[in-house]
């Protein structure tokens, strides 16, 4: 009944319960497990006494970053598997108290009736319809091939058992607590009230907002008062915050007009001396190159020869009058584009469209890629020149013939392969043949084409934005810093940590060097993210380390997606859980309170009378009206909602003026000039149900609550 009146009192609260799959992977993260085999800390974390053993608790962080494809940092897959088993752990005890228990049968008919199952092709019989014997003997030989040695696939499905056993639980457990959160004759009666009581109202109203912020001032000493005041409604977490400089590793201007003097240095012939040939001899420049594709390779481009055609928008405009200015075989360049330095030469110059609408018909042979055709190269050459004859200008016959013979996924839709992009269509992983064919010739073109696929008999249904492209050989190479600029960037770094060491200030030495100062500001324990720089974990936890005292600094080297650098540190606050800190959280919250509080107090001195007519005049206002207000929806025209002068309103009596009241956007004065209570009813029924509606709603907030009953320790912290 406790979790029950817990959930009923709260209004609103976002909760996330785990859902049927938890996770399908189980690997050996060998190097994690031997990480936590120390005998120091047992368990990773413990539910109501009862441990989160850390070898597990290891096992499934590393299968929820392999199920993620490594999407998810290593924090994420944590917290994600923390949540997950704290989870378990809590509804287990929660389901014996409750009774609920889930059989095999139980777990066996939602298996069965799982869509991934019903429709498998594995599982279907000679007249496709599901078959529940076939399902049977495709888990026994599971655990067969489990006894044999091969047992990945068997402990998935175990896993997979365990997870629908679970949700059927969880469905069972919340199913019963919603059932809990019903509402009485009483309740359904007092919402019939509170939507159909009718109040107007007269009233005089000063905003907060007539205030200046900057006039009210908020000492350290009130705002700590305040919050000794009412520990218990701000509540905070451990933090830490830092201050620190960034020193990212990035090339200089020196380096930047080296890495240009090399990439010209790439257009005309050059002579070296070879050791093979102990003579000097000539190396093709990209102007006198025509073998594009090893002159890349060749000279190490740090991007490949590509096919694709190119319009002017799509090059940097500091050099694209220049390329499509150029003549057939001109080098341009060197320019900057995307950190690289590039030259190009202009290979052709034609109007070609940004998409291309086509058709196909394939007959593939043996040796084609994917073909599993017997028809040799000439056969299926002679049966494309036929099918060419007979379908030449006729786009029904070739639709016909296309359903016929098709084998790939254009069958039935009358060889339709649909619009083809122009980048899509010159990528690596598109047949260049077919794109050739397809865009260099004109809407209505039919013709037979050789690919790696087989031959085609193409036909180009429609073109779509033709406009002049080049096509182009681009060698580049990306500007990087050299060893000189990166052991500078680290002296930089390292002399700053060393003054740090030895007493001198951030603040100080960032001025003399015009450093720029970032700040983090109240990190949390399993934080791994500082502003401006993503997934620095050891950062933090640094930060949290025992013993660890405001002043003290470290380097640190990080590399975000290629971007390296080194960072410097500095601790600069600290506080404890629940240690009435005022940290940045606890004061944007506390001082708008004390803020208001204050502009509160002003505006009462303004608002002196004993009529609203007084009152306005004497604060330099107007008296302004209300007209079917209810609690339900507590809404005053022109000012918004009001819960606590609306709250007011019901109680007082008609045509007597109110105190002045502090509501949530001002003070006011008020005097009910009406008061119209709705017709009694015989039966509440359907506003009980509408109560009742609205409390079952809230089960999503079942997992929190229960944490919240729960004795929990998180050690998290101490290993991650």
């Amino acid at each position: 009944m406790a979790i029950l009146s817990k959930i009923r009192d709260r209004s609103m609260f976002l909760i996330l319960i785990v859902g049927l799959a938890l996770f399908a992977f189980v690997l050996d993260p060998s190097s994690i497990q031997s990480f936590f085999s120390s005998n120091k800390v047992n368990a990773i974390g413990q539910v109501n006494g009862e441990d989160i053993d850390r070898e597990e608790f290891a096992q499934q962080v590393e299968a929820y970053r392999t199920q993620s494809g490594g999407r998810a940092t290593q924090m994420q897959a944590v917290n994600a598997v923390w949540d997950a088993m704290v989870s378990e752990k809590m509804f287990a005890a929660q389901l014996e108290k409750a009774g609920i228990v889930v059989g095999e049968k139980d777990i066996w008919d939602a298996m069965v009736s799982l869509p991934e199952v019903q429709n498998s092709p594995m599982f279907r019989n000679e007249a496709n319809l599901f078959d529940e014997e076939m399902l049977k003997e495709y888990i026994a030989n599971l655990k067969d091939e489990s006894v044999a040695g091969n047992s990945e696939a068997w402990m998935n499905w175990l896993n997979t058992e365990k997870s629908i056993k679970q949700n059927l639980e969880r469905q069972a457990y919340t199913t019963l607590v919603s059932a809990g959160l019903g509402a009485s004759f009483a309740e359904g009666k007092r919402e019939y009230l509170y939507q159909n009581t009718k109040m107007d109202a007269q009233y005089v109203y000063l905003p907060y907002t007539s205030i200046n912020e900057s006039s009210i001032t908020v000492s350290k000493g009130e705002m700590k008062a305040y919050l000794e005041k009412n520990a218990k409604r701000f509540k905070s977490e451990a933090s830490r915050s830092l201050e620190y400089v960034k020193f990212d590793i990035v090339a200089s201007e020196s380096d930047e007009n080296d890495v240009k003097t090399l990439v010209e240095s790439y257009i005309n012939d050059r002579e070296e001396y070879s050791t093979a040939a102990k003579a000097k001899v000539v190396i093709p420049g990209l102007k006198t190159a025509t073998h594009y594709e090893s002159f890349m390779n060749d000279n190490k481009s740090d991007s490949p020869m590509s096919e694709t055609y190119i319009y002017k928008n799509q090059l940097p405009i500091t050099i694209s009058e220049e390329i499509f200015s150029a003549a057939i075989n001109d080098v341009v360049g060197p320019y900057k584009e995307n950190g690289s330095y590039k030259i190009s030469k202009v290979l052709e110059v034609t109007k070609i469209a940004d998409s291309v609408k086509s058709s196909h018909i394939i007959i593939p042979f043996a040796g084609a890629t994917r073909s599993t055709s017997l028809k040799t190269k000439e056969e299926a050459k002679q049966m494309a020149d036929s099918i060419y004859a007979l379908v030449k200008g006729n786009k029904t016959k070739f639709a016909e013939i296309a359903d016929e013979i098709n084998s790939d996924g254009t069958k039935g839709k009358g060889g339709d392969i649909g619009w083809i992009r122009k980048d899509q269509a010159f990528s690596q992983s598109f047949d260049p043949d077919f794109a050739s064919f397809i865009y260099k010739n004109n809407a209505g073109t039919m013709g037979v084409v050789e690919t790696a696929f087989g031959y085609h008999v193409i036909s180009v249904d429609e073109q779509k934005n033709i406009d002049q492209a080049v096509k182009l050989a681009t060698f580049s190479r990306l500007i990087e810093p050299s060893e000189e600029t990166e052991n500078l960037i680290f002296e930089k770094a390292e002399t700053l940590a060393s003054k740090l060491a030895e007493g001198g200030s951030l603040e100080d030495i960032a001025k003399e060097n015009n450093y720029s100062v970032l700040s983090a500001m109240n990190l949390k324990s399993l934080d791994e993210n500082l502003p401006g720089i993503s997934n620095q974990r050891s950062i933090v936890t640094w930060a949290f380390e025992n013993g660890r005292e405001l002043g003290d600094s470290k380097r640190f080297d990080f590399d975000v997606n290629g971007n390296r650098g080194y960072l410097v540190a500095v601790l600069k606050g600290k506080a404890e859980k629940d240690s009435n800190e005022l940290t940045t959280d606890i004061i944007s919250q506390i001082r708008p309170e004390i803020v208001n509080s204050k502009k509160a107090a002003i505006l009462k001195e303004k608002m002196k009378g004993a009529t609203l007519e007084e009152v306005a005049k004497n604060a330099n206002t107007t008296v302004a009206s209300a007209s079917l207000v209810t609690l339900a929806s507590p809404l005053i025209s022109g000012v918004g909602n009001e819960p606590k002068v609306v709250g007011a309103m019901s109680t007082i009596k008609l045509n007597e003026v109110s105190n002045l009241i502090e509501g949530d956007k001002g003070v006011f004065m008020i005097k009910v000039t009406n008061r119209t209570e709705p017709v009694k009813l015989d039966n509440y029924e359907n506003f009980r149900k509408q109560v009742s509606t609205k409390l079952s709603g809230r089960s999503y907030q079942l997992f929190q609550v229960l944490k919240e009953k729960s004795d929990v320790v998180d050690n998290r912290a101490k290993f991650f």
